[in-house]
């Protein structure tokens, strides 16, 4: 099956965050206390029961004045993904079909390897549960055929579900079009989530602008895990090795070693 990828546009959001609920709806998150904190955004960052937020900011425009600009923060599922390398329980793996990263909650332990892995800053932990939380795509719509429910509920056509390399296309020409940029592919070896902003990253209050895998999960990926491999490779082959030389250990041999040592 084709790889896919989700595209976020901009220029097209009116940040009415029918994507922020169809997505609490589909995957039964329930609602927080909230307060007013100077913002039509709301939560202010995403939480265990958020898995994605629309950002509400004000921006200058041409002509002096003020307006909107919105930016859409969820996970961007990442082609070769540092939450999937540091998970000890396999909780976080690869859809198979469409290589965005799931999250079985059940397998999830709580290490929160995860949450200090992520360039994103994306996964989240909830002390009462003692599990980590975030976007899986909507696994679950995706294995019958469905798009992800925020791209379901998006009536302005801002968001959108494809192909990885139609929608690669489709975000570069919206770019030039609306004299914009494409953000996410072209980091830390590529991602199913994609940007078309209007603006230079760098005007996008909390966006991660040059976003990299910290240098202790390279180490892990690049050196210790291999070496770690080899060495429990080298263990099961010298133990196959003695079995094969030495023959089984059975219980008389330890008889024998008691009486040479008690001088019988």
């Amino acid at each position: 099956m084709a790889e896919k990828i989700k595209l976020y546009d901009d220029s097209k959001c009116t940040g009415c965050r029918g994507c922020q609920l169809a997505c609490k709806q589909w995957n039964g998150l329930k609602a927080g206390q909230t307060k007013q904190w100077g913002s039509y955004q709301n939560p202010p960052t995403l939480q265990p029961n958020n898995y994605m937020i629309i950002h509400f900011q004000d921006v200058k425009d041409d002509k002096g004045g003020v307006k909107w600009l919105f930016r859409k923060e969820a996970c961007m599922h990442c082609t070769d993904a540092a939450c999937v390398t540091v998970c000890p329980s396999g909780a976080l793996h690869y859809n198979r079909d469409f290589g965005t990263v799931g999250l079985n909650h059940e397998l999830c332990i709580g290490c929160k390897n995860c949450v200090a892995a992520c360039p994103f800053e994306v996964p989240k932990y909830d002390k009462a549960t003692d599990r980590v939380y975030k976007c899986d795509m909507c696994e679950s719509r995706l294995a019958n055929n469905m798009a992800p429910a925020c791209v379901k509920a998006c009536p302005t056509g801002a968001l959108s579900w494809g192909d990885k390399e139609a929608q690669i296309k489709k975000a570069e020409a919206r770019a030039k079009a609306v004299g914009g940029t494409v953000y996410g592919p072209q980091y830390v070896g590529g991602t199913h989530m994609a940007y078309v902003l209007s603006e230079k990253p760098a005007v996008y209050a909390g966006i991660h602008l040059d976003p990299s895998v910290p240098l202790s999960v390279t180490l892990w990926r690049g050196f210790l895990k291999p070496v770690s491999l080899l060495a429990a490779g080298g263990i099961l082959v010298g133990s196959f090795l003695h079995y094969l030389i030495k023959g089984p250990k059975l219980p008389y041999d330890d008889a024998e070693a008691g009486k040479k040592e008690g001088g019988e």
